[in-house]
């Protein structure tokens, strides 16, 4: 394989420092946040929908399962792939094609007959989400080229795909309630029709210029090193440590270290080696994974708090979890106008990240009648990490180059699910062990197991023993919870002094002094040179910009 050709010279429509994005730009951003709400929310719509969906379509408790979960899996597993091949391709083309193959699979789901038909819509939808994110995020960086102008975008970004999941939660209530089940998916047609429309008309399109050859080889060893990990750390998180799940785990971190080894190896790798010694991607993709740890492991207390200890429906508790979304709205875009007005990123990210452990101080003195105190817990924390997020990705974006969007963005949003997992998978079992240490002995098996469990037993016994198991229980939960909430908090304070010393020098984002800052990391590319001030200008970006 030939070297792709040296550096073009910088053209004014790709260097220029006044290069700012105008209505068109700004008015496609408002189009691309369309599938990513949706793309979010499809994480959390089922929570309402699964008992009408049990009722009529009868499925076995594994199918019931995997229609749950087979979105996430596949999503996940596929991300790094899409990402990579978005550069190759084209992002706005597998965007729409993405957009594409989404709205159909939900159409698929909604009118299913039969629950492995259900599982299949489910699979489609995932790598339509698969193609939709990293295509996404690349966008962004190809059309705001100006650092302070792309650090407004991430932030809006970022709030839309936290507000997502959210969101998809009560959205799934209110449908079900008025609807039927398919509906939750039906809802997705008219974003994904409007996207297909307005998308070749206010997207540019781009592309690496040289991409090589496309690794086949590693879409089999990403698949086979995320899927085993992400399905052994779920697991874990929902039935504790047994030797099956742990295999998983092993499994896939085996094929983690061939992935690894292949991409070190391979003459044009997935997820070039080069990307990651750019200053400050490494740590910035280290740091994310640290901050989806935080927020999806709150999650798993928080919900189970509000329904099971506080004894609320699950409509309910999906409407007050929305109350913390009234701090989260406004975290990213100001974190971002402090990085514009001279605040050093590393004291932001850092600034968050103790925000968020002052999140999860709050829900160490929770007992079981804490309503509002855990939900200002959760809110605190939630917008600490949304500091972190929008400020890491903006990061991420402006340090790789800009023709390795996609796969800079796929292998963010990869590590957030497993520090998504992991966060579960780790705290849940902090949680699960203070749970079953604060039980009685004498208690029913399922009662020292799960809070759920427990419930469970207690509804069969006589009143005043089934009242007692349930406090107990309640509070042995709560223990658990403030327990887990001090170990992931000392986390997030040494995640905090991490940030300081690792992002110090990283030139991305609006305080690196001009446009596209972190271009420059284009120059470690294999086969790329950079003259000594300039900065690659691939020609599809020249197009994209001019566009």
């Amino acid at each position: 394989m030939t070297n792709p050709p040296s550096n073009p010279p910088s053209t004014p429509s790709s260097a220029a420092p006044n290069s700012l994005a105008g209505r068109r730009e700004w008015t496609a951003l408002c189009v691309l946040m369309l599938p990513l709400l949706l793309v979010s929310m499809d994480v959390s719509v089922l929570y309402f929908a699964i008992p009408a969906i049990t009722a009529d379509l009868e499925p076995s408790s594994t199918q019931q399962l995997w229609i749950f979960d087979m979105y996430g899996f596949v999503l996940a597993g596929l991300l790094l792939t899409m990402g990579s091949l978005a550069d190759r391709i084209g992002r706005r083309r597998l965007l729409l094609a993405g957009a594409a193959a989404f709205g159909l699979a939900s159409v698929a789901a909604a009118y299913a007959q039969t629950p492995g038909q259900l599982i299949a819509a489910r699979a489609v939808l995932g790598v339509g989400g698969a193609t939709l994110m990293p295509s996404t995020m690349a966008l962004v960086r190809q059309m705001f080229r100006d650092a302070r102008q792309r650090a407004k975008a991430v932030a809006v970004w970022s709030g839309v795909m936290t507000g997502g999941v959210a969101l998809g939660s009560v959205l799934s209530g209110v449908l079900v309630e008025n609807f039927w089940w398919g509906s939750v998916f039906l809802v997705n047609l008219p974003a994904m029709l409007m996207l297909l429309v307005l998308g070749p008309i206010l997207l540019p399109e781009s592309r690496d210029p040289a991409p090589g050859r496309f690794d086949l080889l590693g879409v089999p060893l990403s698949l086979a090193a995320v899927l085993p990990v992400i399905w052994g750390l779920k697991e874990i998180a929902a039935h504790g440590a047994h030797p099956g799940y742990v295999a998983s785990l092993t499994v896939g971190l085996l094929f983690a270290a061939l992935f690894v080894r292949r991409q070190r190896t391979a003459a044009v790798p997935m997820i070039p080696p080069s990307l990651f010694r750019a200053r400050g991607f490494g740590a910035a993709a280290g740091l994310n994974l640290v901050a989806a740890f935080a927020m999806m492991g709150s999650a798993y207390f928080t919900t189970q708090y509000l329904q099971s200890v506080l004894g609320k429906s699950p409509l309910s508790a999906a409407l007050w979890s929305l109350v913390p979304s009234v701090v989260i709205g406004a975290a990213a875009p100001l974190a971002a106008s402090l990085v514009a007005r001279g605040v050093r990123r590393p004291v932001v990210v850092a600034g968050g990240f103790t925000v968020s452990a002052a999140g999860f101080a709050l829900l160490v003195p929770a007992g079981t009648d804490s309503l509002w105190l855990v939900l200002a817990g959760a809110g605190v924390l939630a917008a600490g990490i949304v500091v972190v997020m929008s400020q890491i990705t903006d990061l991420a974006l402006s340090t790789a180059p800009p023709e390795r969007a996609g796969t800079a963005s796929a292998v963010l949003e990869t590590g957030q699910e497993f520090g998504g997992a992991l966060g579960m998978a780790v705290l849940g079992s902090v949680g699960t062990a203070v749970f079953r240490g604060g039980m009685p002995d004498g208690a029913p098996g399922p009662a020292r197991e799960t809070l759920g469990g427990a419930l469970a037993v207690a509804r069969a016994l006589p009143a005043r023993a089934g009242a007692e198991l349930t406090a107990t229980a309640r509070t042995a939960f709560t223990h658990g919870m403030t327990v887990a909430a001090v170990c992931a908090g000392a986390l997030l304070l040494a995640a905090a002094v991490a940030a300081l010393l690792m992002l110090r020098g990283a030139t991305g984002g609006p305080e690196g002094g001009g446009e596209d800052a972190g271009g420059a990391g284009a120059a470690d590319l294999p086969g790329r040179r950079a003259e000594p001030g300039t900065r690659p200008a691939p020609a599809n970006a020249v197009r994209a910009q001019a566009g």
